[in-house]
């Protein structure tokens, strides 16, 4: 039966529950001979089929719990697999996110930030919102965009998309136009103490 599908299943389930009334009701008419009565014969049958009903009911909610754990302990591997296929791709990049933290924070002194101005930034580069920003330090809207704009005016750029493609922009590249990475970026050339794309992978 492990190898049946649930359709597959059901169907040889309800042939054994119309084979067993069958069988029932013909032991029933030949049991009872003559005085086989229509309310014996309804009696008999209403009997038949809530015995037959329960116990395929039965079957049929085995197969389905069965069914789930199955596919429960098939979740539960491939979470395993994928928690630790997400450790070893953390731990192999792990040197290299450092090295990218270094890099920001060696262009951020060149700039001049202090050091609220670069904690912001780097919660700008992680895509949090002003709002998002102000609540995680424990201050005002108002505040984290003064240092927004400090941060922009300092690093000689337009705005949050220009700074944050400052630094993630030559991340997604895609292999065939790292060859036209050599030649620095309008926008890298235009800041003061600019890093190159090499500096950042």
């Amino acid at each position: 039966m492990a190898n049946l599908s649930e359709r597959q299943l059901r169907w040889l389930l309800a042939s054994i529950g119309v084979g067993c009334f069958t069988l029932l009701t013909a032991f029933g008419l030949i049991s009872e001979g003559a005085d086989f009565t229509l309310l014996d014969f309804i009696d008999d049958t209403l009997t038949a089929l809530l015995t037959i009903g329960s116990a395929v009911g039965v079957a049929l909610l085995f197969q389905r719990m069965q069914a789930q754990h199955e596919e429960q302990l098939a979740l539960l591997r491939d979470l395993d697999i994928a928690r630790a296929e997400g450790e070893g791709w953390r731990s192999q990049v792990q040197s290299h996110l450092a090295g990218l933290k270094d890099a920001m924070d060696q262009q951020f002194q060149a700039w001049g930030m202090t050091v609220a101005e670069r904690e912001v930034g780097l919660l700008i580069l992680k895509g949090l919102s002003h709002k998002e920003i102000a609540a995680l330090r424990a201050t005002t809207d108002a505040t984290v965009r003064q240092q927004a704009q400090a941060i922009y005016r300092k690093a000689g750029l337009p705005g949050k998309t220009a700074f944050s493609a400052y630094f993630l922009e030559d991340l997604f590249v895609p292999a065939e136009a790292t060859n036209d990475l050599q030649a620095p970026s309008p926008q890298r050339t235009k800041a003061n103490g600019a890093l190159t794309a090499e500096r950042l992978i």
